[in-house]
């Protein structure tokens, strides 16, 4: 069978083009492609990505575990010990490193792996027309000829022209810096015309602020406009806090690393030994001090705290949010769906003088069943209203719609029935329907006074009014004025009941919340009381306008309730939090909390919110539950911690074992180890690591917001290294003066000593409390005993201990080596004491 022909790509000015040239262009039709074309399509031009899906993520994993300069390094040095016939030392350190690098394949594989199914779940989906079907798939499965639905709430997966349209603004201002949404209409732009000009085409990476639409897909991937744009900006992420830490805290280490093996080469050199046997010391010595399973810890540490997550109801878009998780100490949360049950009923439908009334019902029923912008829990109640009350549609015709946006914050529809002028029946927020009435100050004031006891209630209020007009094409926002004040409709939204035990629980873990709505400050009042909030410390979306930024930066912090604020605002309260020091979660789902969610250390949405929000976040709840998230920061604390505490403990072990053998190298007659047994000690001791993932956390750790501090760690690798140093100087004098041991005995006694020391204090320090009181996690607890006994094995046993080197050791001088190890122990238990105090 012929392979199909490649479809004739669209002309390069394709939104100069109509609609149904293109689609002829495109081999497509109205009804969209068949699944056949499409994936026929898909194959030969590749995923509607601005990056490749991953490719030889095996592969990929595997290489990367041998580009760290520091294994190279080591590579080279098992090359010259061939070169120079010594086989015992190249066998074993090519064994080690391939033993870390498998290691560190396998755990970041299976992590990877683990990501990657989460992040299956969180995929961006289009509603695309496929075989004259309308279904939810995956954007990356879109194709140029693919007709997609658009509507309020969604991102624009790729980039195409309109061919229908219904009052379609689309907020483009990433690509073309516009501040406010701009309106789309079928037809054609001209060839030259500028990217915010071209009023009939639609860019990948914009947003749909109200109104609906159908789209024929012309470009896909990196054809698109946005990939033209950034494509240099691709895979560079901003760097978080965590990562900034740990870059900075590799730098200190490369700088010891470097010292060391300056130091160690002149010593040598200078005490004339054998120039590779130095080189392939001083490695060996800089190996040992960098915790080289650092980024497969990391990577573990991560992916398992995602699962964790994913079990408690949290999925995870950005692994490093895990991380940041942990250090929230400010969270910003709407009131509806959160804090509230979010399912909206209505509770009374009055007229303008609040008497109930059955028209303003009819009315409102009708403002709801027609608007066809943002899907909202408001229309829904409406328009279930209007059902149990037999209310219906007929006779009216829509002529058209003025949408809802942010700033005049109501909606407008015309409807017209035989034989009379048009209506337009227009609702929304209380104070911006009455900016558009015909109304007097006593009016204005009665109504207002109406909302607040209402609202003093919990009961959420929006206006209506109406007017006739003259029959025309098009209705605009001018058309909004002279208007009749109807009445109003009042919903009930009750409290969750478990609210106010969530905010304790999160107070509990140094997690302070704050308020942030668009109702009425009494609604929002009513229910900060209800829920344990402050309800008298409250800031008005007015009073923010009017505060220069100095004066929010510390009002920002006193304030448990923000109301009646704008979508902006609420991006200004979360750099407010930030610039006082704090790290701030923001939890929003719906269109206009997408600014927010970008600026928050923290963004959370929910599992359905609208797109936009969504794609915005780094961390997506399963249900709008403040409980849930309540468990994701036990969650994201608990992985902080065992990810510090792999850096704090092996740093602080190595850096202490490393100096002593750099400080007893010129004062001995022999290196302290070889390069061989130097890495072999590294490794078994970092084995346990690979169980710190899995560890217990202490429960104060878990009350803490968990922040990167490079001092407190220099501080902490100081004073446990210095520790470690001085009994390993008194282990050297114990060996050479006390015991005169050869040098296959003292590299034996010392390789056990190290050893041991290192298993030991990772029980120590593993905990800021009594080491006896902290059980360790299962896996932790076993790897730690397998390794020491693995030590005493390949010290003890002669043909293993004679193939490394290493001579028997009398039993007196097991015992000193056994209270060493006991006294090292007792000692850093004390002085961890006191450094945590």
């Amino acid at each position: 069978m012929d392979t199909p022909p490649e479809t004739t790509p669209p002309p390069e000015a394709w939104w100069a083009q109509d609609a149904g040239a293109l689609l002829a262009a495109l081999e497509s039709r109205a009804e969209g492609l068949d699944d056949a074309e499409a994936a026929r399509r898909l194959a030969s031009r590749g995923p509607n990505s601005l990056q490749r899906g991953p490719t030889h993520v095996v592969l990929r994993l595997a290489l990367r575990q041998f580009t760290n300069p520091l294994v190279l390094i080591l590579v080279v040095g098992a090359l010259l010990s061939m070169l120079l016939q010594d086989w015992a030392d190249a066998v074993l350190i090519l064994l080690i490193v391939v033993a870390s690098a498998g290691l560190g394949f396998a755990q970041e594989l299976r992590a990877s792996r683990a990501v990657e199914a989460l992040q299956r779940r969180l995929a961006l989906t289009a509603r695309v027309c496929r075989g004259g079907q309308v279904r939810t798939l995956p954007a990356a499965g879109l194709v140029p000829g693919d007709v997609l639905e658009l509507a309020a709430g969604h991102l624009v997966p790729a980039d195409g022209v309109l061919l229908s349209a219904t009052d379609f603004l689309v907020n483009q201002a990433s690509l073309t810096g516009e501040s406010l949404p701009v309106e789309k209409r079928p037809g054609r732009s001209a060839a030259d015309a500028a990217l915010a000009e071209r009023h009939n085409a639609l860019f990948a990476g914009s947003s749909v602020r109200s109104g609906q639409a159908r789209v024929l897909v012309v470009r896909t991937g990196a054809g698109t406009v946005l990939a033209g744009l950034s494509g240099h900006l691709l895979g560079n992420e901003p760097e978080t806090e965590f990562e900034r830490g740990l870059r900075h805290f590799g730098l200190l280490l490369l700088r010891l690393m470097l010292l060391v093996v300056i130091v160690v080469l002149v010593a040598n050199q200078l005490l004339g030994r054998p120039v590779v046997e130095s080189l392939l010391f001083a490695v060996a010595l800089a190996v040992g001090l960098s915790p080289e399973l650092l980024p497969a810890i990391v990577s573990v540490s991560l992916a398992r705290g995602a699962l964790r997550l994913a079990r408690a109801g949290v999925l995870v878009r950005r692994l490093d949010a895990i991380e940041d998780l942990g250090g929230m100490d400010r969270l910003l949360t709407d009131k509806t769906g959160t804090l509230t049950e979010g399912t909206l009923a209505l509770a009374a439908t009055v007229d303008a003088a609040a008497r109930p009334s059955d028209e303003v019902l009819r009315l409102a029923h009708l403002n709801a069943a027609f608007e066809t912008g943002i899907d909202n829990p408001i229309d829904q109640a409406l328009v279930e209203a209007g059902r149990r009350a037999g209310l219906s549609t007929a006779p009216w015709r829509k002529l058209d719609e003025i949408p809802y946006d942010f700033v005049r914050r109501r909606l407008t529809v015309v409807l017209e029935r035989d034989g009379e002028a048009p209506l337009l029946v227009t609702k929304g927020a209380v104070p911006q329907v009455l900016d558009a009435c015909a109304i007097d100050a006593a009016g204005r004031a009665a109504a207002e006074a109406f909302v607040q006891q209402q609202g003093e209630q919990g009961l959420r209020v929006l206006a209506l009014a109406t007017t006739r007009a003259p029959r025309r094409d098009n209705y605009t926002v001018a058309d909004e004025h002279g208007l009749e004040l109807a009445g109003f409709v009042c919903f009930h939204d009750p409290v969750k009941p478990d609210a106010a035990a969530t905010l304790q629980a999160l107070a509990r873990r140094g997690v302070r919340v704050a308020m942030v709505t668009g109702d009425n400050r009494h609604v929002a009042a009513r229910v900060a009381a209800q829920v344990g909030l402050d309800a008298t410390a409250l800031l008005t979306g007015a009073r923010i306008a009017g505060l220069r930024d100095e004066a929010l930066w510390h009002l920002a912090e006193r304030t448990h309730v923000f109301a009646e604020v704008e979508p902006a605002q609420k991006e200004r309260i979360v750099r407010a939090l930030q610039h006082r020091g704090h790290a701030v979660g923001f939890l929003g789902d719906g269109i206009n909390d997408a600014p927010a969610l970008h600026a928050a250390d923290v963004g959370i949405s929910v599992e359905h919110a609208v797109d936009v929000a969504r794609e915005s976040a780094d961390l997506v709840l399963l249900r709008a539950d403040l409980g849930v998230l309540e468990r994701g920061i036990a969650e994201g604390r608990r992985t902080f911690a065992n990810t510090l505490k792999y850096i704090q403990i092996t740093t602080s072990a190595n850096f202490g074992n490393m100096v002593s053998m750099a400080i007893a190298t010129p004062l001995l007659p022999f290196l302290p180890l070889t390069a061989g047994q130097i890495l072999l000690n590294n490794f078994l001791s970092d084995l346990p690591s690979l169980a710190i993932a899995t560890d217990r956390v202490d429960a104060p750790a878990l009350r803490r917001a968990g922040r990167w501090d490079l001092a407190a760690l220099r501080r902490f690798m100081l004073l446990f290294g210095a520790i470690s140093s001085l009994f390993d100087l008194l282990t050297f004098w114990l060996l050479v003066r006390v015991f005169a041991v050869a040098q296959p005995a003292f590299h034996a006694a010392w390789f056990l000593v190290s050893l041991l020391t290192e298993l030991a204090v990772v029980m120590v320090l593993r905990t800021a409390g009594p080491a006896w009181r902290s059980r360790p996690g299962r896996g932790l607890a076993i790897t730690t005993v397998a390794v020491a006994a693995a030590s005493v094995l390949l010290v003890a046993w002669p043909p293993l201990a004679g193939l490394l080197g290493f001579a028997p050791l009398p039993g007196t001088l097991w015992a000193v080596l056994l209270a060493i190890v006991l006294a090292y122990v007792t000692a850093t238990e004390l002085a961890k004491r006191r450094f945590f105090s």
